[in-house]
């Protein structure tokens, strides 16, 4: 990567904040988006040169002035990383009639970074360089029953990514899709304690190396992550859907 202008949703913590701090540890200028201004004002003391705005990404009526805004305050912005997501369990047979968290997820998961991509898309296609990092997780390729919206939208996610790629191939604009494995993030609660899940900053490291190559790959998959990525080429998708959700039956 040369110096890039990088725009990072859900910036105030885990995966967006640490990669945030990465990136601009590397003299990118850094831009972060959250709902919590108290966070980004901490953000903003800690790490001077890191822009921050308080930003909704499913306010869709938001969405317009804050690509106006961003754009004329930083013209050179060719990057950004679609990290804002939220993971709540449901129990899909409690309440079946109730589709306020299923709709939640899919509109901050799904619709959000589509409705964002679609609206900077002009400003990055007029780039001589761009990036459109999107997020998707190892639960895209393998579902975490607890989850099930969340493990369907990051599976909708990857399918997006393909297509926005092939679509883009003749444009300055490359996409990139990141699919982290569990990581030790504040998430789901007790996540970022788990021994099982994958230390933070292990996984910032590797993803950096990725990132940061000369030729970036179109999807950045940690070695933690193979398994699920993989689970269905190697004929190992019941088991791992098994191994994965066998405690939880």
């Amino acid at each position: 990567m040369t110096t890039d202008t990088i725009l990072i949703t859900g910036g105030t913590s885990g995966i967006g904040l640490e990669l945030a701090k990465a990136l601009h540890g590397q003299g990118h200028k850094v831009i972060i988006t959250g709902r919590r201004q108290a966070l980004l004002a901490q953000i903003a003391a800690d790490f001077p040169g890191i822009a921050t705005y308080a930003q909704d990404v499913a306010d869709a009526g938001a969405i317009p002035g804050f690509v106006a805004q961003v754009t004329k305050d930083h013209p050179a912005l060719n990057m950004i990383i679609l990290n804002a997501g939220i993971m709540p369990a449901e129990t899909l047979s409690a309440n079946p009639s109730d589709l306020t968290t299923s709709e939640q997820v899919i509109d901050i998961n799904l619709t959000a970074p589509i409705r964002l991509t679609h609206a900077l898309l002009p400003h990055l296609t007029a780039q001589p360089k761009a990036r459109i990092v999107t997020v998707s997780s190892g639960l895209a390729f393998v579902p975490l029953a607890m989850t099930p919206t969340y493990s369907a939208t990051k599976a909708a996610i990857h399918s997006w990514s393909q297509s926005l790629r092939y679509q883009l191939r003749n444009t300055s604009v490359r996409v990139t899709e990141l699919a982290p494995p569990g990581v030790q993030t504040d998430l789901m609660p007790g996540h970022a304690t788990n021994p099982a899940m994958m230390p933070l900053a292990d996984f910032i490291s590797e993803v950096m190396a990725m990132l940061t190559a000369p030729e970036v790959p179109d999807e950045i998959l940690v070695e933690r992550v193979k398994p699920l990525r993989f689970a269905e080429t190697t004929g190992k998708h019941a088991d791992v859907f098994a191994m994965l959700n066998g405690a939880r039956h």
